[in-house]
């Protein structure tokens, strides 16, 4: 941390335990059990129910899995989108199973309508970087294995990458390297990448993070300590896994003619990166769409709806204007 750092006041005295972890004398992490509360898939709930959800395998060793959401519709209607999502938390915390991602993706799924994939991805300091990028690229590729809820329900031709905070760091990073496999990806077709409140870092603060350093959702002390744990051993913030301006490697992204949603809110300290990125794929011949509003803050539809249903109805005008 440089010397401008450390002046800084923060609001927070243990960002670990922040995070659901105990950092022990040899350097190692404990997780505190139940940090994150989980909901249970249900494949076969009551009539009225209006959504069905199982959780499939993916990578057995890595114990990696997703969780389907299929909006219940006629055999006959036309097949739905498909959405694959990564969940946020830092790459640190939470999983597709978390109460609040449950709640996020099922409002989503029946709202668009659209066929939900969302990846339990491995989490750091356990795994660090690349990780999580090599579970969702290999989630990515997995849509295509016959599963019957996607088989019968998905459109494969009109697939969308999205991801929430440190998912949308990621949907950004498995989306260069899907378009350099879109034949591999076959009958998968991306449409397009959704960049929901992106988590990105640097070693220079933005006016933003200093402008919102002891914000309380997450504090500037909090996400320098979740680079510290996510990133390369010995990585600092400029790594190209943080920083996109370091890497962004996108000539097959224009090539086939993918679009980009890239939100955010003004109550969030990482917007001005949001919109750096934004700027920076656009810059680079990306078609973006941008959609950055006042007031919020960093993952505000888990805790006032209003936002979720704002949110929901840009996101299906980004996906119908096709």
């Amino acid at each position: 941390m440089s010397s401008s750092d450390s002046t800084q006041t923060q609001s927070i005295s243990d960002p670990y335990a922040n995070l659901g972890l105990t950092k022990n004398s040899d350097g190692s992490f404990t997780r505190t059990a139940e940090f994150n509360p989980t909901t249970a898939a249900c494949s076969d709930p009551p009539s009225s129910t209006p959504l069905l959800t199982k959780d499939v395998p993916i990578n057995p060793h890595n114990n990696t899995w997703a969780r389907i959401y299929l909006p219940r519709r006629k055999s006959s209607s036309p097949k739905l989108p498909l959405l694959l999502f990564f969940h946020g938390g830092g790459f640190v915390v939470a999983s597709a199973a978390s109460t609040f991602f449950q709640s996020f993706c099922s409002e989503i799924a029946l709202h668009l309508p659209a066929v939900m994939v969302s990846v339990d991805y491995r989490n750091a300091p356990e795994h660090r970087l690349p990780a999580a990028y090599d579970d969702c690229t290999e989630a990515l590729l997995w849509l295509k294995s016959g599963d019957e809820w996607l088989s019968e329900h998905a459109d494969l031709s009109n697939c969308y990458i999205m991801g929430n905070s440190a998912g949308g760091n990621i949907a950004l990073r498995v989306g260069m390297q899907a378009s350099r496999r879109v034949d591999e990806l076959a009958p998968a077709r991306i449409r397009g990448l959704i960049l929901h409140q992106p988590f990105f870092g640097g070693e220079e603060r933005t006016a933003s993070e200093i402008r919102l350093a002891e914000n309380k959702v997450i504090p500037l002390l909090m996400t320098d300590v979740i680079w510290e744990l996510a990133l390369p051993v010995g990585a600092n913030r400029d790594h190209e896994f943080s920083n996109p301006s370091m890497e962004l490697k996108l000539d097959e992204v224009i090539n086939e003619r993918w679009r980009i949603l890239v939100t955010g809110y003004e109550g969030d300290p990482l917007i001005d990166r949001q919109k750096e990125v934004a700027r920076l794929l656009r810059e680079k011949g990306v078609s973006v769409r941008e959609d950055f509003r006042d007031g919020g803050s960093h993952g505000i539809e888990f805790y006032d709806h209003s936002f979720a249903t704002v949110f929901c109805r840009v996101l299906k005008s980004f996906i119908l204007a096709v």
